[in-house]
């Protein structure tokens, strides 16, 4: 587990241990840079591994940004917490089929 303050931080750590990574966390506003900056560096990350973007500025708009640079999911830090966590224990748990 690693954090990172700025947009180049974090993009080093993930080039660094690219394929290492289950889940990175992205902020939008970071102390410099932008985590859509982030967002657009992993594109090119495996399919096993997810990019997901909490912030405190989930506007359609940025939601959208988001999306287009390359986010798995969005959430909202002030009201979707719950589904935050939710996604995070079930990221990579198979589906369950019917009993």
């Amino acid at each position: 587990m690693a954090t990172a303050e700025t947009e180049a931080q974090a993009i080093d750590w993930l080039a660094k241990h690219k394929g290492e990574w289950d889940l990175a966390v992205v902020d939008l506003f970071l102390k410099e840079g932008h985590g859509l900056g982030v967002l657009e560096w992993a594109l090119g990350r495996e399919p096993r591994q997810r990019v997901v973007v909490l912030t405190n500025s989930a506007t359609e708009a940025m939601r959208t940004a988001s999306k287009q640079a390359g986010a798995d999911a969005i959430f909202d830090k002030s009201t979707e917490l719950e589904e935050f966590f939710a996604y995070c224990l079930n990221v990579h748990r198979p589906p369950q089929s019917p009993a």
